[in-house]
């Protein structure tokens, strides 16, 4: 039919610009967001491009909702804006005549949405933990910056170094300065080196340099001079442990540990693509706009509507988390609302549209011709 072939090709160019747009915007913010962390010491810089590429794969089930919900809204509200719906109407067709293009649109976003909630996003969320646990478990010395103090990961000492060699096993002019038990040491070197002992344990030797030991507002500072010193920065390395709550686990894993907290992460991931069905079809007919006037009033309660829309989600999630609901009862509830709220919507505009009813409509035509031929007759 060359009403749905025209419906779904401009639907699908709508679609492709706000994904576009919404996807860059996510994109930009999570750049500047993980390269501070980098910056800060807290991701390496080598992994940027990893963990924004997990970053986004756990944004992107909201980012495909949104695509398909402003989609929809901005079509249906120019083809209102346009007159084009006068037509559509005047040629026979409802506004529940929009449901099935709009689906057969829509299907692959909710799939997709469905995909990445159950499958895609909680492996994002365990590799990019992995990736971050990877980075905390090196030695202390391999995370310093030249020429920038970095915290140790047992926040009782700090590294300095003036300079780092390629391979990243030798420094040059040392600073380090440790906090035990109330007494500071202070030690400096002109040059260190990593060495790893026989059971694994990780050494910033240091050689040609001096020790600092005292306590902070006194004077009884001992110093001592050395040729070689090692200071332990990292046992031996244990096994990743990864992320284990409940936005990591896989679905299997999920269903298997009923937990108050898994029921909670299950309730999330299926609310996900029924959102996305919901909001496709609510869009129809909260699309209309009056052709006089713009279309700022319904984007403004297409908005509320999704912000309430997750937010109940997110409340029946902690509702379940803090064991106040159980699964069986909170899950299904806001959906159903939701399907109420689009069916209320229907009648709505179904109602007010039935002045466009195709009779109404040649009447007021042909009421124009009889006005316009007396009119030429009297002339």
């Amino acid at each position: 039919m060359i009403f749905q072939r025209a419906l779904r090709r401009e639907l699908l160019s709508t679609a492709g610009a706000v994904f576009t747009t919404l996807f860059t915007i996510t994109i930009t913010w999570m750049l500047i967001k993980i390269l501070g962390q980098a910056a800060g010491g807290k991701v390496a810089s080598a992994d940027v491009v990893a963990l924004i590429g997990f970053s986004a794969l756990n944004y992107l089930p909201i980012i495909l909702i949104l695509t398909g919900f402003i989609s929809v809204l901005l079509v249906v509200s120019r083809s209102y804006q346009d007159s084009e719906m006068v037509v559509w109407f005047a040629s026979g067709l409802s506004l529940s005549s929009w449901i099935r293009p709009v689906l057969t649109f829509g299907l692959p976003i909710i799939v997709l949405t469905g995909l990445l909630s159950f499958m895609v996003t909680p492996w994002a969320n365990q590799q990019s933990a992995e990736f971050r646990e990877r980075f905390e478990k090196r030695e202390d010395i391999a995370r310093v910056a030249p020429g920038k103090f970095q915290e140790s990961s047992s926040s009782n000492r700090i590294f300095f170094v003036e300079g780092i060699s390629g391979d990243s096993t030798k420094v040059q002019n040392v600073f380090v300065n440790t906090m035990k038990n109330g007494k500071t040491s202070v030690i400096v070197a002109k040059e260190g080196a990593l060495e790893t002992d026989s059971h694994g344990d990780k050494f910033l030797v240091m050689q040609k340099g001096r020790r600092y030991d005292g306590v902070p507002n006194q004077s009884d500072f001992e110093m001592m001079e050395f040729d070689r010193y090692g200071v332990l920065v990292s046992t031996q390395s244990k096994e990743l442990i990864g992320d284990k709550s409940a936005r990591s686990m896989p679905m299997k894993a999920l269903l298997t540990h009923k937990s108050a907290y898994n029921m909670s992460e299950l309730l999330w991931r299926i609310a996900l693509p029924l959102m996305a069905m919901a909001l496709m079809l609510l869009a129809i007919p909260l699309g209309f706009v009056n052709p006089r006037s713009g279309r700022s009033a319904n984007l403004i309660i297409a908005l509320l509507l999704f912000v309430t829309y997750i937010n109940m989600v997110s409340i029946f999630q902690a509702w379940v988390k803090q064991g106040r609901f159980s699964f069986g009862v909170a899950w299904w509830p806001i959906h159903l609302i939701g399907l109420l709220t689009v069916a209320a919507f229907f009648l709505w505009r179904l109602k007010v549209n039935s002045r466009y009813h195709p009779l109404v409509l040649w009447a007021a035509i042909k009421r124009t011709d009889s006005s316009g031929a007396k009119t030429r007759q009297a002339v």
